[in-house]
């Protein structure tokens, strides 16, 4: 199964770097690597290019021009030019556990799409993984919120992961799915301006499609550094464009994955 992991980020590189290196450390590989970029500042090409060097799978920067917060798009640039067959999507300020891509390739199934967990991790805590640009968290640590979500066991995921239809608590930070059912719904939906229910309104799309949820409890684990948060102002117009969805049970959004026809040469497998 090819995997393409996608990383969303804008403008913090030092988050990045710490995110990307987790990755160069799992023990199953992702297929290939793809930053998809915001429209940050040059030091983040900088960064990407000097990590490419010792990338162990393609590390490639997906970069668009810095109009606002269009992360809709920015992802749909990133799936467009994505190789594998299974897409799983974090965001650039989540380092993931070693075990992080295994784990999601042991749990994906044919039609469903997976809701990871994360840790919450206080700005202590952020501020010294970030300065030892590595991480190191046990169940007992200063500093840590969902501490239950520490721990990893395929016993406690087998009796703890369940299905659901339900669209509450979705978290595209630590998500994944097939590539051929975000084409079927045509994407994230880039009328999504700013901040806000982008993600929950992908997945009432692909809910409507017949695609189930899955959520998976102690695997695939995560760590998000700290960080204040983004801007609600555009909230009230994206909960409009939600709830229209809802309403009305759409499954296909026409300003989507359709707009971006970029595709790049397949690498050696």
């Amino acid at each position: 199964m090819r995997t393409s992991l996608i990383i969303t980020t804008y403008n913090w590189k030092e988050a990045l770097e710490l995110s990307i290196l987790s990755v160069f450390k799992q023990v199953q590989l992702p297929t290939e690597i793809i930053v998809a970029d915001d429209g940050s500042r040059d030091d983040t090409r900088q960064l990407i290019e000097s990590l490419q060097k010792e990338a162990p799978v393609p590390l490639v920067h997906s970069w668009q021009h810095d109009k606002g917060f269009r992360l809709s798009r920015s992802r749909n640039k990133a799936i467009s030019i994505a190789q594998g067959d299974y897409i799983i999507l974090i965001d650039g300020d989540i380092v993931t556990e070693k075990n992080f891509i295994a784990d999601h390739i042991t749990a994906a199934r044919e039609n469903f799409f997976i809701q990871g967990s994360r840790v919450l991790l206080n700005a202590t805590s952020t501020d010294r993984a970030l300065e030892n640009k590595g991480l190191c968290i046990c169940l007992t640590d200063p500093g840590v919120e969902n501490r239950k979500n520490c721990i990893r066991s395929n016993l406690l995921s087998k009796l703890f992961s369940f299905s659901s239809t339900r669209l509450a608590g979705i978290k595209t930070c630590n998500f994944a799915f097939w590539r051929k059912h975000a084409e079927a719904v045509n994407g994230f939906n880039e009328d999504f301006v700013g901040w806000g229910r982008e993600d929950s309104e992908f997945t009432a799309r692909l809910l409507h499609y017949g695609v189930k949820r899955k959520n998976l409890k102690f695997n695939a684990l995560t760590y998000h550094l700290h960080h204040q948060s983004n801007s609600r102002q555009y909230l009230t117009e994206n909960d409009k464009i939600l709830a229209n969805t809802l309403q009305n049970k759409l499954v296909w959004c026409e300003n989507g994955l359709s707009c971006h026809k970029e595709r790049r040469a397949p690498t050696a497998q």
